[in-house]
């Protein structure tokens, strides 16, 4: 299926590693031209590298994604390098799992405030693009833990929030053509990830985590970013303000 990419511009934040550069890799497949950033300058560069080499305009940045005003600066400066922005995606995520008041601080610091100053930097572009071809994006990652707990953690709260900021955004924006969704994985496996150090360190906990999903395994950062991707291209092009789930039924949430 041509997802209608070619030629639009896009921005990952955290698009380095798993979800993320995935995601990346995914649009630059669709020719989509894409600007990704992360704290890590080797890991930043590596990506651009590879990007590059499937022949589409692609820029990077090593950026705090916690800064508001160097994320702000950052975004602008992709608009001005690539010509505009057609779709933005917020994967950047502290992945904080404390009940202390420091892992709710520094999951609301990167998640919900991260893509609060992305949007806003982004936004005019945004409606720009919405304005000139009729659809322009903004998909956030969150997680199944928005709808479930087992114990007091900062982390599904804030995943929660994402998605009702998301909502709000989709209704509020929908007259400029600027549509927002939200992607929620289950359990996501890939090299130097959280279940890859689980599995290492932690291994009857990792085989638990197996054992509750129907699947018998755990995504791989592509099955996500294909999904962030569709809701993003105008293929997509009336679905506004929705949290798709894409967690192999480990859940036991009904979605109505």
């Amino acid at each position: 299926m041509d997802l209608g990419l070619k030629g639009k511009t896009a921005i990952v934040l955290g698009g380095t590693r798993g979800i993320g550069r995935a995601i990346a890799t995914t649009l630059a497949g669709e020719g989509a031209d894409v600007a990704v950033c992360a704290r890590n300058a080797d890991q930043v560069a590596a990506t651009v590298a590879e990007l590059k080499a499937s022949g589409i305009r692609t820029t990077g940045g090593p950026v705090d994604v916690t800064d508001g005003a160097a994320l702000k600066a950052w975004i602008e400066g992709v608009a001005k390098e690539l010509g505009g922005i057609d779709m933005l995606f917020s994967n950047a995520g502290a992945m904080a799992q404390g009940a202390d008041a420091a892992s709710w601080e520094q999951n609301f610091r990167l998640d919900v405030l991260g893509a609060v100053h992305a949007f806003d930097a982004a936004r005019p572009f945004l409606e720009a693009s919405g304005e000139k071809s009729g659809d322009a994006a903004f998909v956030i990652i969150s997680s199944v833990s928005a709808a479930q707990a087992d114990q007091a953690s900062s982390y599904g709260p804030v995943k929660a929030a994402l998605i009702h900021m998301a909502k709000g955004l989709a209704r509020q924006y929908a007259k400029k053509r600027v549509r927002v969704n939200v992607v929620s994985p289950g359990t996501v496996y890939f090299k130097g990830g959280v279940w890859n150090t689980v599995e290492q360190n932690m291994p009857k906990r990792y085989e638990d985590a197996l054992a509750r999903n129907p699947t018998g395994r755990m995504a791989t950062p592509q099955e996500i970013a294909s999904a962030a991707v569709f809701l993003a291209s105008p293929v997509s092009s009336f679905t506004t303000g929705s949290n798709l789930v894409v967690d192999g039924g480990i859940s036991n949430r009904v979605n109505f």
